[in-house]
């Protein structure tokens, strides 16, 4: 979806600061952080959001949610704590679509969170 921002960076056509790539996600600094460490991490496959997730794309979610775990540690937080969110849909404050989920960290995060 070349229209897509985040199909655009997963492309390299739009720079970011990629913290991690393999064959199945990128993760990248979010351009407005909510915390000291705040990074995207992406599927390179085009998912509008989580309600178009299909049955065979379990594993790439997995995947993300490790992807997540292994920045955290990477990023120093692993053991202080961290919070992992994705939004769904335009009332669940999703702006962009493409599935993507937030890890946080770096201080302590209050709840709830919006």
């Amino acid at each position: 979806m070349s229209e897509c921002i985040f199909c655009r960076i997963v492309a390299g056509t739009i720079p970011s600061k990629i913290v991690y790539a393999d064959d199945q996600a990128v993760a990248f600094e979010d351009i407005n952080p909510q915390a000291p460490v705040h990074v995207l991490v992406i599927p390179r496959k085009h998912v509008s959001s989580l309600g178009e997730v299909a049955e065979g794309d379990q594993a790439l979610l997995g995947h993300l949610m490790r992807t997540c775990l292994k920045i955290a540690q990477d990023k120093g937080i692993g053991a202080s704590g961290y919070r992992i969110v994705t939004n769904a849909g335009r009332d669940g404050g999703q702006t962009v679509f493409h599935v993507h989920l937030h890890l946080l960290g770096g201080r302590a995060l209050s709840w709830p969170p919006g």
